[in-house]
């Protein structure tokens, strides 16, 4: 019998998907869950795919490999998508994507499918990376192809078939959420109107600045060779690192963001992103890079960065150019070592020292009490022969 592999979240549009594969291709679908960090239950995963007859069901945990490859090398880039979005959902689909192929090659399906729909960044994504790793297999996209046009279609085809729709917290069907280890995300119904507030309820993993602890937070992350390594001295892998800070910036209200991005595909869409652990991370990266790096290099990233974050952006993680961009972000990483310590208060991040052996940082060149290691003199020609520029 023919094979399907399905990105399979449990829920009710990777449900629908499942059952329509069935009816649709005569095939064994095999539902295929990458554990990135996201919440969920497994039991109700197994439980929901069963029900609908799926036989194979495959719950990888990814989340180390997650946090190692794919958050860290990108914060080392402090790529960051339109001035605000810190990528969390655009990041987590080459991984989810590379380990679907493997599974399909292993099963030897013909084909692998997602849930994303028909306007959205996501199936360009997926398939971007289906097709590096996987040219032959078929790609099966619902969403771009079945006669269900609408969210009350997937209600009538759920009710048909028997599927449970989730409900969210008032009691409405649910927003459209993408969550990981790294952020979570939330858009559509009183969201897709930009005049509307974000309502308070929506949130999942930040507490409000103004219900945050009237006691500052302190947190000294420790780098070594452009990476975290330990939190307040503790040594951690990427995994539970990435936990401990979304723990703490998420108490304190940190890292949330409302905007409005403009998708790959041509559309603009409004989402609510919360991403505190990552928001910590980037803030301590770059002031760790301002005492351990020259200019050069530090300019140098700061030019390729908006590019470098629109690739992941757009699904290119596996693109030449990308790879070719990463080696200039990594370029000098193993001179950036030492700790930063953060104050957490209210929604805000505030730098509060910075330790490193580095002899980049040089206090008596900048000191205003030393004069006799820098040559003042030097300087009048620096500014003449900027002045021929100028013409």
């Amino acid at each position: 019998m023919k094979k399907i592999v399905l990105a399979y979240s449990g829920g009710l549009d990777t449900s629908i998907i499942l059952k329509w594969l069935q009816e649709n291709y005569k095939a064994e679908v095999i539902a295929y869950t990458a554990d990135i960090g996201q919440e969920m239950d497994k039991k109700k995963i197994i439980k929901n795919a069963k029900k609908l007859g799926v036989k194979k069901i495959i719950i990888k945990n990814l989340k180390n490999v997650f946090v190692r490859d794919y958050v860290f090398p990108m914060i080392r880039g402090h790529a960051i998508y339109e001035g605000v979005y810190l990528l969390g959902t655009s990041i987590a689909r080459p991984l989810i994507a590379r380990d679907q192929i493997q599974v399909a090659k292993k099963f030897k399906a013909f084909a692998v499918s997602h849930g994303a729909t028909g306007k959205g960044n996501d199936q360009v994504r997926f398939e971007l990376g289906y097709h590096y790793f996987g040219p032959k297999i078929k790609v099966i996209a619902p969403w771009r192809i079945w006669k269900l046009k609408s969210r009350t279609d997937l209600m009538k085809y759920a009710k048909k078939h028997k599927i449970s729709i989730p409900k969210d917290k008032k009691g409405a069907p649910p927003f459209s959420v993408d969550d990981n280890l790294f952020h979570t995300s939330t858009e559509g119904k009183v969201l897709e109107n930009p005049k509307n507030s974000a309502p308070e309820f929506i949130f999942q993993r930040t507490i409000s600045p103004e219900k945050a602890p009237t006691k500052p937070t302190y947190v000294t992350i420790g780098f070594k060779n452009g990476d975290p390594t330990t939190i307040n001295g503790k040594r951690l892998i990427p995994e539970k690192l990435l936990e401990k800070l979304n723990q703490l910036g998420g108490k304190n209200g940190v890292g949330r963001v409302d905007l409005v991005e403009n998708r790959f595909i041509g559309i603009k869409s409004r989402g609510v992103y919360e991403t505190p652990g990552g928001t910590l991370l980037l803030i301590a990266h770059r002031a760790m890079e301002s005492v351990t790096l020259d200019k050069e290099t530090m300019h140098k990233k700061d030019s390729i960065m908006p590019r470098y974050a629109e690739l992941i952006y757009n699904g290119y993680w596996f693109s030449k150019e990308r790879f070719k961009l990463q080696k200039i972000v990594d370029l000098k990483r193993n001179k950036v070592n030492g700790n930063i310590k953060l104050k957490l208060y209210k929604g805000n991040v505030s730098i509060q020292s910075r330790m490193t052996t580095s002899s980049a940082y040089s206090m008596k060149k900048v000191s205003f009490e030393e004069n006799k290691t820098f040559n003042k003199s030097n300087v009048e020609r620096f500014i003449n022969f900027h002045k021929k520029k100028l013409k």
